[in-house]
């Protein structure tokens, strides 16, 4: 009797600890379901959307914007709300606030470093315009369009919100999170626009500088990364506690989150760094054919290089010059 309760005994937690990774697994199994319905963000994503469409159509015929919308434009735009959309409503919000680091990670490089560069690239210069028409605010608008300032104040916000006092609060806190949340997306915007400014009012800023700004972006986000990828405990309370998901544990899954920010994370900036590369380059090339009389002006502008690509396209110029005549009259 007494051998028996002594198994008995030895067993209970280990038949408690199963129940328990059985719960979680069949809680984790159905994250793929745990859609974010939060009214704040379905009301904000449809604001986004709906200001755009509404100038794209009735606002921009009722105050005469623009006679055509290109539609290259517009793709571009919806490309970057449906990924903010899916940021911020798929089971990846879920995953990245009761499970992973790591997911959350992916969150915020979608929010902070993807999500920008589309929108910017699908907002037209009559549409910003005559936002833009006060001195005053132009003035502003100038300023903080600033590459020091742009850099400064979007490196210095993703730094401060990954201190470990403020991430904490942020899963903890809905309105901290949303607050974190925009400021990423904000300054997201801000540091893209010396770079993607849609009107001529804000002029964007040389190939060759555009170039070295890029490269100096990746490096204050490599540096973040590092740091959490070789802290030797976790950084971050929740997460400590958090049920384990797919075997990880709480120092693997925020080494994991920090190898993201380091490398993934930098993928759209070398992408935008190579399009002003081949652009800058392209410049050099026209400009000493033009200087050794191979080619007259005319026929340069015609026959300047595009790139293959649409974000070479884009990133020429604020009116998206070298855009093909894809627009559309309603």
């Amino acid at each position: 009797m007494v051998p028996s309760l002594t198994i008995l005994t030895a067993a209970a937690p280990l038949a408690l600890e199963r129940i328990e990774q059985s719960t979680h697994a069949t809680a984790t199994g159905n994250l793929w379901l745990a859609w974010t319905l939060d009214p704040t963000l379905l009301i904000g994503l449809a604001l986004i959307l709906g200001v755009y469409l509404y100038f794209s159509g009735p606002g921009r015929r009722r105050w005469r914007l623009a006679e055509q919308v290109n539609r290259t434009q517009a793709l571009w735009f919806v490309i970057g709300w449906v990924v903010l959309a899916l940021a911020l409503l798929s089971p990846l919000d879920t995953l990245g606030d009761e499970y992973l680091f790591s997911a959350h990670m992916i969150q915020h490089m979608l929010i902070a470093v993807v999500v920008p560069p589309l929108l910017l690239l699908g907002i037209p210069a009559w549409m910003v315009d005559p936002l833009l028409r006060r001195q005053g605010v132009l003035r502003v608008a100038r300023w903080v369009a600033n590459p020091i300032v742009a850099f400064g104040v979007f490196q210095a916000d993703i730094w401060l919100w990954h201190a470990p006092i403020l991430y904490d609060l942020t899963l903890v806190n809905g309105a901290v999170h949303i607050t974190e949340h925009l400021t990423f997306l904000i300054f997201g915007l801000l540091y893209w626009l010396p770079i993607l400014s849609p009107t001529p009012l804000i002029p964007r800023i040389s190939r060759g500088f555009a170039i070295l700004y890029l490269f100096i972006g990746c490096q204050p986000m490599v540096a973040l990364g590092a740091l959490i990828t070789f802290a030797s405990a976790p950084l971050y309370t929740p997460y400590v506690t958090a049920p384990r998901v797919w075997g990880l544990s709480p120092l693997a899954d925020q080494q994991l989150g920090g190898l993201i920010m380091w490398l993934p994370t930098n993928i759209p900036y070398l992408i935008a760094l190579s399009a002003a590369f081949f652009l800058w380059i392209s410049d050099h090339d026209q400009a000493e054919r033009l200087a050794a009389g191979e080619v007259d002006d005319d026929a340069g502008a015609d026959n300047a290089d595009e790139g293959s690509a649409v974000m070479l396209r884009e990133l020429s110029g604020p009116e998206g010059a070298s855009l093909a005549p894809q627009a559309t009259t309603e």
